[in-house]
C-alpha cells in the first residue's frame, strides 16, 4: 500500500484551487490542470506539478503522469461538458477514485452514470447547512457520521447553566452523547490585540457550563432534534 496519495485536481476555479491549496499544505502531493494560464500561474508554486491543457483531450492527458494518481477530483462543475468528458476520460484511463463536483441533481445523475465513483454538490450541501442554521439557530453546525446519526455543535440550553459536565447525563434523558464542550474567550496578545481563543473540555471533567458554552453532541438525528427541541424551549 503507497504511504502518501497522490491526487489530481481538474479545474482551478475557487473550488478547486482550494482544494489544492488544502492538500498541499497537509503535505500530499498534488498534480493541478486546467485550460485557463491564469489559473496555472498562480498555483504552479503550491503543487507538485501543473498542468496547462484542455482535460477534454484523451490524447494530451495520456501524456501527463496520471498513473501515479490514487483520486482524481474533477472540480469544474460550472462547465457541465467538461466535468462529464474529463470524468469518462479518467473512468477509460482507469483512474482508481474519481470524485466529481456537480452543479444539479441532473448533472449529479450523468457524472455517476458515466463513471465517477463519489459525487458531490458543494453548493447544495451548503444551502442544507445554512436552511438548518435559519431553522435552528442555537445550532452551529452538524456532521453527518450516517444518514441517521451526526455530531452536532449546539449552545448550551439555559437550563444546563452551572451543572458539571461531569455530571450532565444527557444519554439517559435524551439519548444522545455529550463528548466535548467548546468555551470562547477573548485574550489580549502582546501587542495589544484581541482575539477569540477556543478551550475543549471533556466529560469527565468537573466544568461547569455556562451561558454561551457549546456542547458536542453525538446521536440518532432524531434523538438530536428532540435535545434541541427541548433546549429551545
Amino acid at each position: 500500500m503507497k504511504e502518501n496519495k497522490v491526487f489530481a485536481v481538474f479545474g482551478l476555479g475557487t473550488f478547486g484551487f482550494e482544494i489544492c491549496r488544502i492538500l498541499a499544505e497537509k503535505g500530499a502531493k498534488v498534480i493541478a490542470f486546467d485550460n485557463q494560464n491564469q489559473n496555472i500561474e498562480k498555483i504552479k508554486d503550491i503543487v507538485s506539478m501543473a498542468f496547462l491543457l484542455d482535460s477534454r483531450d484523451q490524447d494530451t492527458l495520456r501524456q501527463t503522469p496520471l498513473a501515479d494518481v490514487d483520486v482524481a477530483v474533477v472540480s469544474m462543475g460550472d462547465d457541465i461538458e467538461a466535468s462529464i468528458l474529463t470524468t469518462v476520460i479518467l473512468n477509460n484511463l482507469g483512474m482508481p477514485h474519481i470524485i466529481a463536483r456537480a452543479v444539479s441533481d441532473l448533472h449529479l445523475q450523468v457524472l455517476r452514470q458515466v463513471g465517477a465513483h463519489e459525487v458531490i454538490n458543494p453548493e447544495i450541501e451548503e444551502g442544507n447547512r445554512v436552511a438548518q442554521r435559519l431553522l435552528s439557530p442555537n445550532v452551529l453546525d452538524t456532521i453527518p457520521i450516517t444518514n441517521t446519526d451526526s455530531i452536532t455543535e449546539v449552545y448550551a440550553p439555559d437550563y444546563l447553566t452551572g451543572t458539571i459536565i461531569k455530571r450532565t447525563l444527557l444519554t439517559k434523558d435524551f439519548n444522545v452523547t455529550l463528548i466535548g464542550l467548546e468555551r470562547e474567550k477573548t485574550v489580549i496578545d502582546n501587542e495589544g490585540n484581541p482575539h477569540t481563543e477556543t478551550n475543549l473540555y471533556y466529560p469527565d471533567q468537573e466544568i461547569k457550563i455556562r451561558d454561551n458554552d457549546i456542547l458536542l453532541i453525538m446521536g440518532a438525528n432524531k434523538d438530536i432534534e428532540k435535545f434541541k427541541k427541548e433546549g429551545s424551549d
